[in-house]
């Protein structure tokens, strides 16, 4: 049995003008998305309804009770869970609560919570109910029956230690109480085992319970005190006739439930090395680790009820190797299936992009203003080989995507280096506005981008805003012989513009073919954004920063002679600009293209000049006064992504045009 699907109305966030639905599947699903996305009130509505099995106690706030746009808060909750795969146990467990479908048993379970009174002097209350059925017309659900559809709840910033220390009602005592071996063995009978004492290990924990206790009245120096406080005191203090005799025993004769509960309730977990002695005290992160192992032991090991573990942040105190083992933990325990271990629904919400990375998408469900996108085949774009593409290349510095309030994906080092400071630059900061960058690494960037784009007809995605930065790479028809290129070289790679065509007017129809193609499955708020003509350093050179670009990549190339203290930058920077002062003045296209010719024959490092392009252009254009002058030099494409992804646009300025051929 596993929870297949919740649908909540008008609870917080969720639901409000139409109820909100979300479905689950069996293993592992990863609640992810930015802060007050929704991630807690899921968990917190599957607890309403199925309740769990943690002390506290949930009671309905007036915060709980969804308030819409009109500042009107509603009057009613409904949430309503749908479980299936139920077993003959199961359905023998709930038969007068059961739905059938199509031919297929399913346990719906309504939960509703009204606000009555409210009249004005009048005392308010909340009237809570849990019937049975698709539309909440079937019999209530009474607490025992519930029972059996608690989850394990492991909440944020737990405190372990705690949880798994002695005490009355501690989490440990309850969980061994579940377990199914905790009451089996035989109860203490004296005669028995002084007639056979190897039957001691037949003995149940109350047996041996027993058993300690009936061999403490026995101990010599108990049955010594008994005698002296008979015969030294008593015999004494009596009169003739009385009797009286001492006896030392254990007072406690309750049940045998009692029992044992009292005797799991001493029980302390704690951890140790490996030949058995503690070292220290052990940090949090441990702690968790072996919390999450105790609530996982009951829930594999029980037989009968909902196999559900709720766990938020399971990130929590654990660094990022214990993260990775925790992942693939949970994903065993979620799939495995042995004759005394069942496997065991596992949903968790997770702020990490080190977890989101090791979880299969088609497992991740992102959360988005109250909204849930969940990433499986049926509700994506992603096709097969996308999801397989990205299992093998979505590492942690690219899951941020998930977490993200806009999203620029990039093909290169360079743009991923270059894009903050210009955009901090320009009053677009993107770290202050949540806007993420993704460097996928010349693949890709497709791929990437359909994670938000929704299979749903008319769909208008998930309002988060994703730009795709791409290179035209055609170069101007002068590159090859400012670059010693052969243009008749059978098997190039690159091209030139004449390639498109010698007449201008094709040659411009196929280049805007090229650059539609390369816009192809643009929607729902993912838009691609190609260079104006080659490349982005090329551009940038071409838009009016040409001398901070050829500045940059005379660093980078020599950069090994300035780390070895061989050159100083400063000469650097004055050799870079004898040479920038050399390039022809008239012909702004082939003068970008000997600004460029550095990094295209690979003598300087995109990424390290990028590196120092970034300080430079930090060091001229900080001042607030010049961002006018550095927008003016950004190339238009540059600046209409960055409008785009961060929802406002620049001064709509009218702008010289950089591109005018001279070549």
């Amino acid at each position: 049995m596993y929870l297949a699907e919740l649908k909540i109305g008008n609870f917080r966030a969720l639901g409000g003008a139409e109820d909100f639905t979300l479905a689950f599947q069996p293993g592992v699903t990863a609640l992810v998305g930015e802060n007050d996305a929704g991630k807690t009130a899921i968990i917190d509505a599957i607890r309403y309804v199925l309740l769990s099995r943690d002390v506290d106690f949930v009671r309905v706030q007036e915060e709980d009770f969804h308030v819409n746009g009109d500042n009107v808060a509603a009057r009613e909750i409904t949430i309503r869970a749908k479980l299936v795969d139920l077993s003959p146990s199961d359905q023998g467990a709930f038969v007068e609560h059961l739905t059938i479908e199509d031919g297929v048993v399913a346990l719906y379970v309504h939960w509703r919570a009204r606000k009555l009174g409210g009249d004005p002097g009048s005392r308010r209350w909340v009237d809570v109910a849990v019937h049975s059925g698709k539309d909440g017309g079937g019999p209530l659900l009474e607490s025992a029956t519930r029972a059996l559809l608690a989850t394990a709840y492991l909440k944020p910033l737990r405190d372990a230690e705690r949880e798994m220390s002695p005490g009355r009602g501690s989490r440990l005592s309850q969980i061994l109480g579940r377990l199914p071996d905790i009451t089996r063995g035989k109860e203490f009978d004296a005669q028995a085992i002084a007639a056979d004492p190897s039957k001691v290990n037949e003995l149940g924990l109350v047996g041996l319970s027993d058993f300690m206790r009936a061999r403490i009245e026995k101990h010599s120096a108990v049955e010594q005190a008994e005698s002296d406080i008979t015969h030294r005191h008593l015999e004494a203090l009596s009169l003739r006739g009385d009797g009286l005799r001492g006896r030392i025993q254990f007072t406690d004769e309750a049940t045998v439930d009692v029992r044992l509960r009292r005797l799991l309730e001493r029980l302390d977990l704690g951890l140790c090395g490996q030949d058995g002695h503690a070292r220290g005290t052990y940090g949090l992160g441990s702690n968790n680790i072996l919390f999450m192992a105790c609530e996982l032991l009951l829930l594999g090991r029980e037989e009968e009820g909902l196999a559900l573990l709720l766990i938020e942040e399971p990130e929590a105190h654990l660094h990022p190797q214990r993260q990775l083992r925790l992942m693939q933990f949970l994903a065993r325990e979620a799939s495995t299936k042995t004759g005394q271990h069942r496997p065991v629904q596992v949903i968790l919400t997770t702020h990490s992009p080190n977890l989101a990375s090791k979880i299969p998408v088609d497992s991740l469900v992102i959360l988005k203003n109250g909204k849930a996108y969940p990433l499986t085949p049926d509700r994506t774009l992603l096709d097969t080989s996308d999801y397989q593409f990205l299992e093998r290349f979505l590492d942690v510095t690219k899951a941020n995507l998930f977490f993200a309030r806009g999203l620029l994906i990039v093909e290169g080092d360079a743009e991923a280096i270059l894009l903050p400071t210009i955009a901090r630059l320009v009053g677009r900061d993107l770290t202050e506005r949540g806007i993420s960058i993704v460097n996928v690494g010349g693949t890709g960037l497709r791929r990437f981008a359909r994670i938000f784009q929704r299979k749903e007809e008319g769909h208008s995605g998930m309002g988060i805003r994703v730009a795709c930065l791409g290179d035209m790479d055609v170069m101007p028809d002068c590159a090859p012989e400012v670059l010693d290129l052969d243009p008749a070289k059978k098997g190039r790679r690159w091209k030139r513009e004449s390639d498109f065509g010698e007449k201008p007017e094709v040659r411009k129809a196929a280049l805007q073919a090229r650059r539609e193609k390369l816009s192809e499955g643009d929607g729902q708020g993912v838009q691609t954004f190609v260079s104006d003509h080659w490349t982005l350093e090329y551009d940038l050179a071409l838009a009016g920063l040409g001398s901070e670009v050829f500045s940059a990549a005379m660093l980078a190339e020599n950069e090994d002679p300035l780390n070895e203290g061989r050159k100083k930058p400063t000469q650097v920077m004055a050799e870079a600009q004898t040479a920038f002062a050399q390039f022809p003045k008239d012909d702004p296209v082939r003068h970008a293209v000997h600004v460029y010719e550095p990094l295209r024959s690979k003598r300087a490092s995109k990424a390290i000049t990028a590196q120092h392009l970034a300080a430079l252009l930090d060091e001229t254009y900080s001042d607030p006064e010049k961002q006018p002058e550095l927008l003016r030099k950004l190339p238009p494409y540059l600046k209409k992504a960055l409008e785009y992804v961060s929802g406002e646009p620049f001064d709509a300025a009218p702008q010289p045009d950089p591109a005018t051929r001279a070549c």
